[in-house]
C-alpha cells in the first residue's frame, strides 16, 4: 500500500481536489450539481480543453513548449471548413486539416531541433503564421457550417449518442486513452521523460532526443487541428479567432494536474483531470451565486497551490 500511495500520490492528490471541488458546488448549488443537464454540458464543452491539455502534456515532458497550438487550431478548422464547402466532403476536409496540423508541428519541431530556435521563440513565430496566413485567406471573415449537421460524420464526431451523451466526450477518452498508452507503455514514453529529465544523458543512452521532439510536437499539431475540427463541427461554423482563450486553460490544466513545468514529469491521467477541474470551475462559481469576476483568480490560487504542493512532494 506504502509502495502505491508513493507511486500515485500525485495522481491521488488531482483526485482528490476533484472530488472537494464536485464536494462544495453540490453543497453550494445543490440544484445544479444533483442534476445530470450540468454534467452533460460540462461533457459537450470540457473535451476541446482536455484534448489540447493532452496533446501538450509530452510535449511539456520533452522539455518543450508549445505556444502555437490556438493558431493551429484556427488554421486546421479553416482548412476543414474551405474544403467541405468546396467539395461537400466531410471525410476529405477532416483528412485535410489533420495533415495540416502534422505540418505545424513538424514545422515546430525542425525549428527547435534543426535550426536551434528555443521552443518558446519558434512556437511564438509560428503562431503568428499560422494566425496571420489563416485572418489573410479568409478575408477576416468566418465560414458557416450549418449544413454540416446534416452529415453522418457529423453526428460520429459531436452528435448525440442515445440522444444525450456528446460524442466528443468519447472522442476525448479515446484521445486519453492513446495518449496514456503511448506514454506508459511504449518506449517512446519513456524517450518523451528521458529527454526532458536530461537530454545529454538521453543521448548517451542512445535516444534520438531530435526524433523524440519532433514527435511530440507532430503529435500536439495533430491533436490542435482535430480539437479545431471538433469545434467547427459542435459549433456549425469557423471564425478568424477560433482557439483564442485556450492558453490559459491548456496550461491551467496541464500545471493543475501535476505535469512539471522543468520537463521529465508528468502524466495523461493528472492533465485529464486538470482539465476537468478547469472546465467545471467557472460554472460551479456562477451557479453557487458568486460573480463571474471570481473565475480568473479562483483559476490562479487553484494553480499556485497544487504546482506548490507537488514541487513539496517531489521534495
Amino acid at each position: 500500500m506504502t509502495a502505491f500511495y508513493f507511486k500515485y500520490r500525485l495522481q491521488l492528490f488531482i483526485t482528490l481536489i476533484l472530488v472537494f471541488l464536485l464536494g462544495l458546488f453540490i453543497c453550494l448549488a445543490p440544484a445544479t450539481f444533483l442534476s445530470s443537464r450540468i454534467y452533460i454540458a460540462y461533457m459537450s464543452t470540457i473535451p476541446f480543453t482536455a484534448i489540447l491539455a493532452l496533446a501538450i502534456t509530452p510535449v511539456i515532458i520533452s522539455g518543450e513548449i508549445d505556444l502555437s497550438f490556438p493558431a493551429v487550431m484556427a488554421t486546421g478548422g479553416f482548412v476543414f471548413a474551405g474544403l467541405y464547402l468546396e467539395t461537400g466532403s466531410v471525410g476529405l476536409a477532416v483528412t485535410a486539416a489533420l495533415l495540416t496540423g502534422l505540418l505545424s508541428g513538424f514545422i515546430n519541431g525542425v525549428l527547435v531541433v534543426k535550426v536551434g530556435v528555443p521552443s518558446i521563440i519558434a512556437t511564438i513565430g509560428t503562431q503568428f503564421f499560422w494566425r496571420g496566413i489563416t485572418v489573410l485567406a479568409s478575408g477576416g471573415l468566418a465560414k458557416s457550417l450549418v449544413d454540416l449537421r446534416d452529415t453522418q460524420l457529423h453526428n460520429l464526431f459531436v452528435g448525440r449518442i442515445s440522444g444525450v451523451i456528446p460524442a466528443q466526450s468519447v472522442w476525448m477518452l479515446l484521445v486519453v486513452a492513446v495518449l496514456w498508452l503511448l506514454v506508459n507503455r511504449y518506449p517512446f514514453g519513456d524517450n518523451i521523460r528521458f529527454t526532458g529529465d536530461n537530454a545529454e544523458a538521453a543521448k548517451a543512452m542512445g535516444i534520438r532526443v531530435g526524433r523524440t521532439k519532433i514527435g511530440v510536437f507532430c503529435l500536439m499539431g495533430f491533436f490542435s487541428s482535430f480539437a479545431g475540427v471538433l469545434l467547427c463541427m459542435e459549433m456549425a461554423s469557423w471564425w478568424p479567432t477560433q482557439g483564442e482563450g485556450y492558453m490559459l486553460l491548456v496550461f491551467a490544466s496541464v500545471f493543475v494536474g501535476g505535469t512539471s513545468v522543468f520537463g521529465g514529469k508528468g502524466t495523461i491521467y493528472g492533465s485529464f483531470i486538470g482539465a476537468v477541474i478547469v472546465g467545471i470551475i467557472e460554472a460551479g462559481i456562477i451557479s453557487s451565486g458568486i460573480s463571474g469576476l471570481w473565475t480568473r483568480m479562483v483559476y490562479g490560487i487553484i494553480i499556485i497551490l497544487a504546482v506548490s504542493i507537488y514541487a513539496t512532494f517531489r521534495k
